[in-house]
């Protein structure tokens, strides 16, 4: 990234892609690490797991996978949008069964023999669905039946936006409601872990320095992603390429401000940005230029 050597960064610290390698665990990480662990180990069917637009569940989970014995069978769906029988040829795949051939029976049979040879190994089994909101009513009863095996092999955990809750409240879902064993929210950063979040994040990146974002921008950081660490990424990354380009080495409020108001986030009132000091083409044509 352009501005990395400029910063004195080794990398890209604030990528919006999920990175379970540069992950700051705050207390609800923490706990919802914990919950997750506890309903695979404890083997409680069905675990719920929600949080807004942004909040980290996919990074969690990637997390959670390495922390798991290789002996554990992990089949993990991360587009939900599916046909039933789509559903079951991905589980084939990915559970190294017969292909499926379009006979529901016929794959049934075979995931019962899958899941007691797991039982005689001493292995596990466990089945993640993300972004489980988008699940159609038909999908979430074909899950519910699948569950329905004598192996207690089987761990289900469907992750998804607060709006998955609302859903599970229907009742055509009332008997996978009344199978969820666990349920955890996880929820945005406070303002204190926010800078956390934020240092953790540069040092991991080999910042000398922990102070690019004074005190006053980190605040202004806070309020205007509410403590989301997606938004919190967009809006350092978008700051560290305002700075770069205004030839700043701290990033303070005012660049902060012009980032918000230029990544159009709403709910904060800001004052009117300061002025660039150098238009960002001219620092990239320099930057491209050495």
């Amino acid at each position: 990234m352009m501005y990395s050597k400029y910063f004195g960064l080794a990398r890209k610290p604030f990528a919006l892609e999920p990175d379970p390698n540069i992950i700051y665990m705050s207390d609800a990480y923490k706990e919802a690490i914990a919950v997750l662990r506890y309903g695979f180990l404890d083997r409680r069917g069905f675990v719920l797991l929600t949080g807004e637009i942004g909040t980290g569940k996919t990074t969690m989970l990637r997390l959670l996978f390495q922390t798991l014995p290789k002996s554990v069978q992990v089949c993990f769906i991360s587009n939900p949008l599916l046909s039933g029988d789509d559903f079951y040829y991905y589980l084939a795949s990915e559970y190294n069964l017969a292909e499926y051939s379009g006979s529901k029976a016929k794959f049934l049979k075979n995931f019962e023999v899958f899941l007691g040879s797991c039982l005689k190994k001493g292995e596990q089994v466990l089945l993640v669905i993300d972004e489980a909101h988008l699940l159609s009513y038909e999908l979430f009863e074909e899950i519910r039946l699948l569950a329905n095996q004598k192996f207690q092999v089987l761990s289900i955990f469907l992750v998804g936006q607060p709006e998955l809750q609302e859903k599970l409240r229907d009742p055509r879902l009332t008997a996978l409601r009344q199978r969820i064993g666990l349920k955890f929210h996880l929820e945005p950063f406070p303002e204190k872990e926010t800078g956390y979040y934020i240092k953790l994040r540069l040092l991991r990146s080999g910042a000398q320095r922990l102070d690019i974002f004074n005190d006053e921008a980190v605040a202004l950081i806070y309020r205007a992603s509410k403590g989301v660490p997606r938004v919190i990424n967009q809006i350092c990354d978008q700051a560290l390429l305002t700075g770069f380009a205004a030839n700043q080495h701290c990033i303070d409020a005012g660049i902060i401000t012009e980032c918000v108001k230029e990544l159009d986030y709403n709910g904060i009132e800001v004052e009117p940005p300061a002025p660039v000091k150098r238009p960002l083409m001219a620092r990239i044509k320099e930057w491209l230029h050495n």
